[in-house]
């Protein structure tokens, strides 16, 4: 969701590419500095984690996007001598 790699996440956490890889293959992470340091790099790409239940009784936990405004301006990385005004 993020466009990261699994290069570019251990890079920026610290947690090993093994360990990612094995969460990605649901195996679950016993350490919790370690899942809190993931989540917080995904909150701050925009990622949202809802909790069972959250908005509907029925559903289960899952992730979605922060919805953006409309006018955001320019991000820094589509920054170029094109559009540097």
């Amino acid at each position: 969701m993020t466009g990261m790699t699994v290069d570019e996440l251990a890079a920026v956490s610290g947690v090993s590419k093994s360990m990612i890889e094995k969460a990605e293959a649901g195996q679950a992470f016993a350490d919790t500095e370690i899942t809190d340091r993931l989540r917080n790099i995904f909150e701050s790409k925009g990622i949202i984690f809802i909790g069972a239940g959250e908005g509907d009784i029925a559903a289960g936990p899952g992730v979605r996007m922060r919805q953006h405004s409309h006018d955001e301006g320019i991000h820094p990385r589509d920054l170029n001598a094109a559009n540097d005004g």
